[in-house]
């Protein structure tokens, strides 16, 4: 089963400065992003936030993904 990240990833303005959240919780996708650049694993995201799941880890990366795909690059 496919996962969409438009169900998943919340923007409310007073929670987080508005950055876009997981399920509404304090957690943002920066945060998720971060630990898995810093070389965490999904399995090691999920045992230190037992409140996400495999599919919200799954959300932020196609957030994240649909996010650079809609870049735009400016000549300087």
């Amino acid at each position: 089963m496919k996962v969409s990240y438009q169900s998943r990833i919340t923007l409310e303005p007073g929670k987080r400065s508005g950055h876009p959240c997981i399920r509404g919780l304090r957690i943002t996708v920066y945060d998720i992003l971060g630990y898995l650049a810093a070389g965490m694993t999904i399995t090691e995201v999920l045992e230190d936030f037992p409140m996400l799941t495999h599919d919200d880890i799954v959300a932020c990366l196609q957030y994240a993904a649909d996010r650079e795909r809609q870049s735009i690059l400016v000549a300087a």
